[in-house]
């Protein structure tokens, strides 16, 4: 049986069609060029399509369809919400899909975004062979895949891994009402912003991003501000690793895993912290189980995704 994977994004969805050892027999990557609503429905119907085409030729048969989703899914409803692409607030999904396909001996796996990064790491990334561990995604935003026992965490409502809530530090103020105290300081968005806001309350600053325009400014730009030892940039970056840091001892001291493997689109250029943010876990976490647990970057980086959508058409129903 061949498997195709489906990752949808804000700007693009991905599809690939794989063998069941997780070869890649084609992948390919549309833009959904602002395209919302039932529009992205059909391109990733149209995708489908390509792929199942694809296979064919090669007298491969298509079993199942697994579908990656940046947002909640709801199990029981199969309908789902994915908040950066307008009209996904309660969007049906899975009905379209099986409305499409018309084979109900197909499977149709619909999931968040963290639980396929963790899967994917589980089949062919830094997670395999792992019972315990989470995947820690940090892009635009902030969110946790987590596998304990051999089964990915979902909570009672499909919402476990909301990790950019995570209360790190208090008084509580009305800015982390929107995205969580962690995402505030330390998802991609949140560097920017702390960085805009330092750069504008800081009139004699004469560092690296004096003449970076505010709206232009970009997580890079930070990073490699971070490297030339800019003072904003350290203290931006300072603060991210100390919520990273606290984020990561209390997933330890939570649920004891193997590895954290951490990803998204900002480990990238802050996997060189690792060693900082293990440094800083170390001071708040449970003793025994923080020497033992590893903390790794992510092997399939921005495929991890698509593996993991793939991966879980082919894990049993939940």
């Amino acid at each position: 049986m061949q498997i195709i994977g489906i990752d949808l994004g804000g700007t693009k969805v991905a599809g690939a069609l794989f063998e069941e050892d997780g070869t890649i027999v084609k992948k390919q990557v549309r833009l959904l060029s602002g395209q919302t609503g039932k529009a992205v429905g059909q391109l990733i119907l149209s995708l489908i399509r390509d792929l199942v085409s694809a296979a064919a030729p090669k007298g491969g048969a298509v079993g199942a369809v697994g579908v990656c989703v940046p947002g909640i899914v709801c199990s029981q409803t199969g309908r789902v919400w994915a908040p950066n692409i307008p009209g996904w607030e309660d969007y049906p999904l899975k009905n379209e899909l099986e409305d499409f396909l018309q084979e109900p001996s197909w499977k149709i796996s619909l999931e968040s975004d963290r639980t396929c990064y963790i899967l994917g790491e589980v089949w062919k990334g830094a997670a395999a062979g792992c019972r315990d561990a989470v995947f820690l995604s940090v892009g635009t935003g902030i969110g946790a895949g987590i596998l304990t026992g051999g089964r990915v965490l979902h909570g009672a409502n499909d919402i476990a891994g909301a990790t950019g809530w995570m209360a790190l530090q208090s008084p509580f103020v009305a800015e982390y009402r929107s995205c969580g105290c962690f995402e505030y300081y330390a998802s991609g968005a949140g560097i920017l912003a702390h960085a805009r806001r330092l750069l504008a309350t800081t009139p004699d600053y004469t560092g690296f991003l004096k003449n970076r325009m505010p709206q232009e400014l970009t997580t890079l730009d930070v990073f490699e501000a971070f490297e030339k030892n800019d003072a904003v940039a350290v203290q931006v970056i300072d603060k991210a690793v100390e919520m990273w840091g606290m984020a990561t001892a209390n997933l330890v001291s939570l649920l004891d895993p193997e590895k954290i493997i951490f990803g998204g689109g900002v480990f990238g250029p802050a996997v060189q912290l690792l060693e900082t943010i293990r440094q800083e876990a170390q001071k708040w976490a449970q003793p025994v189980s923080m020497q033992r647990v590893k903390l790794e970057a992510s092997q399939l980086k921005g495929d991890a995704g698509i593996f993991g959508a793939a991966f879980s058409a082919l894990q049993p129903e939940r």
